[in-house]
């Protein structure tokens, strides 16, 4: 008999109003890979080791080995973020490993109430399989799927899994691919490839730029964006300047500085100029 198909979740969200239209679930999946020097949620990165360090700081005692695994016991945990704050790996013992039909089951408690699901991380691309069989279940309850990618992997190797989807909410980091690579450690190779092709599926839910000055190649961003997807996708799409802050950072950023809100809007007036027309400043 094969294994279950499942897949690591960090926590699923049951009503969420910033993760895409409307009221939505939320799943964050554990595992990614680039890491963000600017990333909000470290804890996503990696998968737990089983170190055990975190086990004696648990003040709940939410945590224990068992067979050289660290178990989490969700009744117990206080919520602390004590765990996640000793974790040298970038990890987080809170993670529930969970089959499709777990995770729709969880999605069901917040019906009649959302709209839709969007699949978080982490990097939730590194799951085609799980997530085609679980925008499967959730189209039978006529829920939209929407995906929030980094961009890294090609989507267009997974036409199922496309195909259920609704949209994505992709994530550019750069522009410049050394920019990119001294930012998250990773290759943008596919990150424009997925930019077209989903604008030329319809997939394209919106487009995401992290505004951080000094590092990130904000200008470069938008009219890379817009030459990439022409005027009149440039004018469909929703695009989202978000400004950098501290919350969640580690590392060399933790102290940088957040961009000004009239260089913000500098950005914003760029990105008019070069064609977009639905535009939020965060």
């Amino acid at each position: 008999m094969s294994e279950p198909l499942t897949a690591p979740i960090n926590k699923i969200l049951p009503y969420s109003v910033v993760d895409g239209p409307g009221n939505r679930v939320a799943i964050f999946f554990q595992r990614c890979n680039i890491h963000c020097a600017y990333c909000h949620n470290p804890e996503t990165q990696n998968l737990c080791r089983n170190c055990g360090a975190c086990v004696e700081e648990c003040p709940g005692k939410a945590l224990r080995m068992v067979n050289g695994r660290v178990c989490w016991a969700a009744e117990k945990c206080l919520g602390c973020d004590r765990c996640i704050q000793v974790c040298l790996n970038r990890a987080s013992p809170k993670v529930t490993e969970m089959t499709p039909e777990q995770v729709f089951e969880r999605i069901c408690e917040s019906l009649p109430f959302i709209r839709g699901i969007t699949v978080s991380g982490g990097e939730c691309s590194l799951y085609p399989e799980f997530l085609e069989k679980l925008f499967l279940l959730t189209r039978e309850k006529h829920l939209t799927a929407l995906m929030d990618c980094n961009g890294t992997i090609d989507l267009s190797r997974y036409p199922g899994l496309m195909a259920l989807c609704d949209g994505v909410m992709l994530d550019v980091k750069s522009w410049d691919p050394e920019v990119f690579s001294s930012l998250t450690g990773g290759s943008d190779k596919n990150v424009k490839k997925n930019l077209l092709w989903l604008s030329q599926q319809g997939k394209l839910e919106e487009v995401r730029i992290v505004c951080v000055p000094g590092r990130v190649d904000v200008e470069d961003c938008i009219l890379g964006i817009a030459d990439v997807l022409g005027q009149k996708e440039t004018e469909k799409v929703l695009l989202k300047l978000i400004r950098f802050r501290h919350f969640g950072v580690r590392g060399e950023l933790s102290n940088w500085p957040s961009p000004s809100m009239e260089t913000m809007l500098e950005w914003k007036d760029l990105a008019m100029g070069a064609g977009f027309r639905r535009i939020l400043v965060l």
